[in-house]
């Protein structure tokens, strides 16, 4: 078996990491932290500072333990270079531009149908995105990479949707060429040139909510699960700091595991008795059409729920028994520290009915300290957790030492060791393409999202 390559410790990527944590603030604290020399220091700062990749904040210095001199504070420029994120649900998307830190330049969300197939819905995101570029006053060249969020189940190294049951003619197609193609024919080219392209990060909807739920609401959470539940169901874990996805992609599709008592239920996959068939969105939306209601979709039920529709509040209740039910199982398996609840049904009566269930069936032990709360991010926790995949990837202790070694090579020299020299104009195209490495997100570090403007 191979064995993970061991991190350089004292590299300028490791650092960086260190600072985007909050790990250390100073150029002290990253002595202590490290072991490194303050030349060192120094000189691995330097690198970062010619990127543009941290700046000396400009608030008050840190006192010295020592007594000493007070420290400047040293933090990521979330500014030197932008994000494109895409939050796609079954009937609309939203998609924005957002820096480094994960605040929003600039949002829209519209009406997208899902079965219209990738190459119209891709096309669309490739409108909107340019457009987005506009309104945010930015190009293609400040790009350095694009997180996309669906609704089905993705391979991440491949980048590839695997049988997705409510995305009908996504399966296999080239999502990444795609996406990529129809961003340079809306922007004219910039940052989506170049033999590898630009970084297109794909992954299944609750995994990406999970991602921005647990980083940015509870950080302390080692052991992180969160359901989404809206025209599907489907799971996503977090267990220490990182999505955890199964050997391809498969892990946390709840919405198909099967119940009792529900033979005729036909779900979209072409099995009977699914979850999802019963306890979704898109079934309550049946349910309260049956019941003469009429509701067409998930976001039709969440609307008939805010108005306290009483069919509506039964039939939430009642499809928060069965996830319940199901997540005894999930809960007793996994022992998470926090289950969020998240998507079109997350509510009071639907959270009622699932703590009914779940404290009924689980073991004492597994529930004793489980939080059960609803989501705090809203409909911004797809962008918030895409643009933190894209950013965590990028930056990345090993990728993004790979990213200043291009930069050195291209400038013909390794960057001066020595005091921190003024930050050049980062060139953000060079050094995302040219890496060549896998697509695989490190490190728990957590970017703020700020809701859009």
């Amino acid at each position: 078996m191979n064995q993970p390559k061991p991190m350089n410790q004292a590299s300028a990527g490791h650092l960086l990491r260190l600072i985007r944590r909050g790990q250390a603030g100073t150029r002290g604290e990253l002595q202590r932290v490290t072991g490194l020399s303050r030349s060192t220091v120094s000189a691995r700062l330097d690198q970062l500072f010619r990127a543009g990749w941290v700046r000396e904040h400009a608030g008050d210095p840190v006192a010295d333990p020592t007594g000493g001199r007070p420290a400047v504070r040293l933090e990521f420029d979330g500014s030197h270079a932008v994000v494109l994120v895409a939050d796609l649900e079954t009937r609309n998307a939203r998609v924005a531009v957002l820096d480094l830190s994960g605040e929003v330049l600039a949002e829209h969300a519209g009406r997208l149908l899902i079965d219209d197939g990738p190459a119209v819905v891709l096309d669309r995101l490739g409108a909107w995105f340019a457009e987005l570029l506009t309104k945010a006053g930015t190009g293609m060249e400040k790009v350095c990479g694009v997180g996309l969020s669906v609704p089905g189940p993705v391979d991440f190294a491949s980048g590839e949707i695997v049988q997705p049951p409510m995305m009908p003619g996504w399966d296999g197609f080239p999502v990444r060429e795609a996406l990529r193609a129809a961003l340079l024919r809306h922007t004219g080219g910039g940052a989506a040139e170049g033999e590898d392209g630009l970084p297109v990060l794909i992954e299944n909807d609750a995994n990406v909510m999970a991602y921005a739920e647990q980083r940015l609401g509870f950080p302390d959470c080692s052991a992180f699960l969160l359901v989404k539940v809206s025209t599907g169901i489907g799971a996503g874990v977090v267990v220490d700091g990182e999505m955890y996805r199964g050997i391809d992609g498969g892990a946390g599709d709840i919405g198909h595991i099967r119940l009792s008592g529900f033979p005729d239920a036909l779900c979209r996959c072409g099995s009977y008795g699914c979850l999802a068939a019963v306890a979704s969105g898109r079934a309550l939306a049946e349910q309260l059409t049956a019941a003469g209601v009429p509701t067409a979709s998930g976001s039709g039920v969440r609307d008939q729920l805010a108005i306290g529709q009483p069919d509506a509040v039964r039939l939430a209740r009642a499809a928060g028994r069965q996830v319940g039910e199901v997540l005894a199982t999930v809960v007793t398996l996994l022992n998470p520290g926090v289950l969020v609840i998240a998507g079109d049904l997350a509510g009071p009566p639907f959270l009622t009915g699932v703590r009914e269930l779940l404290y009924q069936r689980a073991m004492p032990r597994t529930t004793a300290e489980l939080q059960v709360v609803t989501g705090r991010l809203g409909d911004h926790a797809g962008l918030a957790g895409a643009g933190a995949m894209v950013v965590e990837h990028l930056y990345a202790p090993d990728r993004a030492d790979a990213r200043l070694a291009a930069r050195a090579e291209v400038r013909g020299a390794p960057a001066a060791p020595g005091a921190p020299a003024a930050p050049e104009a980062p060139d953000v195209r060079e050094s995302p393409h040219a890496e060549g490495l896998p697509a695989v997100p490190s490190g728990p570090a957590a970017p703020p999202f700020v809701p859009g403007r």
